[in-house]
């Protein structure tokens, strides 16, 4: 799938900017998985699955803590963009208010947490092929859990951004989503959150 050109979705918002206290005293985005940064494998994932944009979102002091984001090498990429959160407290679904004020509220988007490394690219271009087929809200599934990515039409980005950035996305697409689509995928990373050192265990 390396490459593919399935998209009505070509941009991605990595919301990465969490304090991951429960992971302990180094930040879970630099911990290694199979020799690279865990946030390295999240980007690497979206690219290959032919994503033209991806904006990372990062609390304040990651996105100068120039040391730890030199390794991760997916970042020189002139795909990718860092974009800061300044409030990253308010949650998860701030730093996907963070990236639509980037690239507009008129473009369809995929949404993968940056804690999320094992997600397969295969399952990414899956996602995006149905969500280009419906217009509709795309989530991933493994067996009967649901998780990331989730692919957002373009109909929705006004809306998301006018909801409160406290909210939680779950919150907003009962609110605003309409029908949704679900993916059933054997990848059991679409439901692998990494929170504490144990989950990067396999």
């Amino acid at each position: 799938m390396k490459g593919a050109r399935l998209l009505s979705v070509s941009v991605a918002i990595v919301p990465a900017a969490g304090k991951g206290e429960r992971f302990g005293a180094s930040p879970k985005l630099w911990a290694d998985v199979s020799g690279e940064p865990l946030l390295n494998r999240t980007i690497i994932s979206l690219l290959e699955a032919g994503v033209d944009r991806v904006i990372v979102v990062l609390a304040p002091e990651r996105a100068t803590d120039r040391e730890r984001l030199t390794r991760v090498a997916a970042l020189a990429d002139p795909r990718v963009e860092i974009v800061t959160n300044p409030d990253p407290a308010r949650g998860m679904f701030s730093s996907i208010h963070a990236g639509l004020h980037v690239v507009g509220a008129g473009d369809p988007i995929l949404v993968l947490p940056g804690d999320m490394p094992f997600v397969r690219a295969t399952t990414v271009a899956a996602v995006i092929a149905v969500c280009a087929r419906t217009g509709r809200v795309v989530t991933a599934r493994y067996g009967d859990r649901s998780g990331h990515p989730v692919a957002l039409p373009a109909r929705l980005g006004r809306d998301i951004l006018a909801k409160d950035a406290s909210a939680t996305l779950s919150a907003v697409l009962r609110d605003i989503g309409g029908p949704r689509e679900f993916v059933d995928v054997d990848d059991a990373g679409v439901v692998r959150d990494v929170d504490v050192m144990g989950d990067l265990e396999s």
